[in-house]
């Protein structure tokens, strides 16, 4: 797995070990990056973010900041490792909760983001879906961008408590990206 576009085009990154974390393939985070458009001087949040692909991604493109979640410790290693290696780890901020904790202490530290990057495990989708827009809207900025990846195969998230200004959504295989630009408040 590279990066695929920016300052560290073509790095190699790794991928935490095992069949837990499902790496977004190098094709799809090139689209959905041509979707999202430029990000430069963006806070981006990566909720599930496993090896942190999608936000050292980002990160590589030009944003200024990327906090990583996940609750699992061989993901958090294989980011803190992946952003030591591509001299970013002044950029980048582990938070190792579960993502409804994270989000609660994100908010309650009032912080806010331009980007958040959500590539939830596919068998999780369908339930994290339901919570994730009332969770993720306080900590959005104004007019922000939500990506969620999630399964082709089952319908497109609808997260209610987000107030969508336009979406774009798009299929890449078995892979599915809606793309979502939010009311500015």
């Amino acid at each position: 797995m590279r990066i695929v576009a920016g300052t560290h085009r073509g790095r190699r990154i790794a991928a935490p070990r095992g069949r837990v974390t499902r790496p977004t393939p190098d094709r799809v985070r090139e689209a959905l990056f041509s979707i999202v458009g430029p990000v430069e001087g963006l806070d981006v949040l990566d909720l599930f973010a496993g090896s942190g692909a999608l936000g050292l991604e980002a990160l590589s493109r030009g944003a200024a900041t990327a906090t990583m979640v996940d609750h699992s410790p061989a993901a958090a290693a294989c980011i803190r490792r992946n952003a030591e290696d591509l001299g970013l780890r002044d950029r980048v901020r582990i938070v190792r909760r579960d993502w409804r904790a994270a989000l609660a202490a994100e908010r309650a530290a009032g912080r806010r983001y331009g980007l958040c990057l959500c590539d939830p495990p596919y068998s999780l989708t369908p339930r994290i879906a339901g919570g994730l827009g009332a969770a993720l809207s306080p900590v959005m900025a104004t007019a922000g961008t939500v990506v969620i990846e999630h399964p082709a195969a089952l319908p497109r998230p609808e997260p209610p408590g987000l107030e969508i200004a336009s979406r774009i959504d798009r299929t890449y295989g078995d892979t599915a990206v809606s793309v979502m630009r939010l009311e500015p408040r």
